[in-house]
């Protein structure tokens, strides 16, 4: 018998999920409208809460004010790298001479990224109130507010390396970083989230082989996190051949990306190839209303959007829309993934 308060962290742990994959569609939308620069400081934007709409409401020197403060925040980031042992990340940082180029103001993209920060903002607050409502569940399953807690550590270091995203201009790797932390954030929202749903539940039990499943499932899900690492290189190299050749040549982006967007497209039909032979395994082992079954099919549909984004990427000038719809749906295709693999996993047989 679930109670009322396990119902209720139930609910927030999926609102959770749903606010954090709007927080990465924000993101998306930031990237593909270049306004992560649109506030040059962080947590406040030109050093306001709300920020301005007009340049007269900046003072004269707002882009040296900017720079010297990216400098000196990056200057203590470098000695944090130094201190792990990364004394060529930490040169490089120092060197960069991008880190040195001021933002011209841009009202559109400055709110941009604002309520890119609002949305992490709310994403913070559910996170924390999963964390408190997790209590419920101090007799029963411990594990549901270590890991509870554990994602609100986790979020806070995300929100720091989001100010490093700032200050370093956008530095390709530290976005690739930023990207897979949000992963963990799902991955652990994601688990709490079944294994409530789950706790009262008696295993499934079906007469076919699954053990198969369950390892196939588990590499599908590591190609697809392969699939979103290589989409975020292909994506940093654009940025570099934007910023050279100007939106003018938005259609020629792609041919020049070199093989870093072979290797993305290649592994995209892997991708295609193991979700297939995932969706064929699930049918011929699962029936009726099975929720394996409903979880397989949204992955198809979310496989199909995926395939036609990348495919107007690639073929149709890098629309900026598309570009927010695939690092959405990557990240959606990741999450019903797992959910998968969990349902599975629990999933008992009468002979292995």
């Amino acid at each position: 018998m679930v109670s009322r308060s396990e119902t209720r962290f139930i609910r927030i742990n999926f609102i959770t999920i749903i606010v954090t994959l709007l927080v990465i569609l924000a993101g998306g939308i930031v990237r593909s409208t270049g306004s992560g620069m649109g506030c040059p400081d962080w947590p406040k934007c030109f050093d306001q809460y709300i920020p301005p709409t007009d340049v007269s409401q900046l003072p004269a020197n707002y882009k040296e004010k900017y720079v010297a403060g990216r400098l000196k925040k990056n200057e203590k980031f470098a000695r944090y790298l130094e201190s792990m042992g990364k004394v060529a990340l930490a040169d490089s940082i120092r060197h960069d001479k991008s880190i040195t180029v001021p933002e011209e103001f841009n009202p559109a993209k400055t709110w941009t990224e604002y309520l890119n920060r609002l949305a992490g903002a709310l994403a913070g607050i559910f996170l924390l109130l999963t964390a408190i409502y997790s209590f419920a569940y101090k007799k029963t399953a411990k594990r549901i507010i270590v890991l509870s807690i554990l994602n609100i550590f986790v979020v806070g270091y995300q929100a720091w390396l989001g100010s490093i995203v700032v200050s370093t201009n956008l530095a390709q790797w530290i976005v690739t970083v930023h990207m897979l932390l949000a992963l963990v954030i799902l991955a652990i929202s994601i688990y709490t989230y079944n294994y409530a749903k789950q706790l009262h539940k008696a295993p499934s039990v079906i007469m076919y082989r699954i053990l198969w499943l369950k390892g196939f499932l588990l590499a599908t899900l590591v190609l697809s996190i392969v699939q979103i690492v290589m989409g975020t290189e292909v994506r940093e190299a654009v940025d570099v051949i934007a910023k050279s050749l100007g939106d003018g040549s938005r259609s020629s982006w792609i041919t020049k990306v070199g093989s870093v967007f072979s290797y993305h497209r290649d592994i995209a039909i892997a991708v295609v190839i193991f979700n297939a032979i995932v969706y064929k395994m699930v049918i011929d082992r699962f029936s009726g209303k099975a929720a394996p079954l409903l979880t397989v099919r949204f992955i198809l549909g979310t496989l199909l959007i995926q395939l036609i984004s990348g495919f107007a990427l690639a073929y149709i000038a890098f629309p900026p829309v598309a570009q927010a719809v695939h690092i959405l749906f990557s990240t959606l295709l990741f999450s019903l993934q797992f959910y998968l693999y969990l349902l599975v996993y629990r999933t008992s047989t009468y002979k292995q």
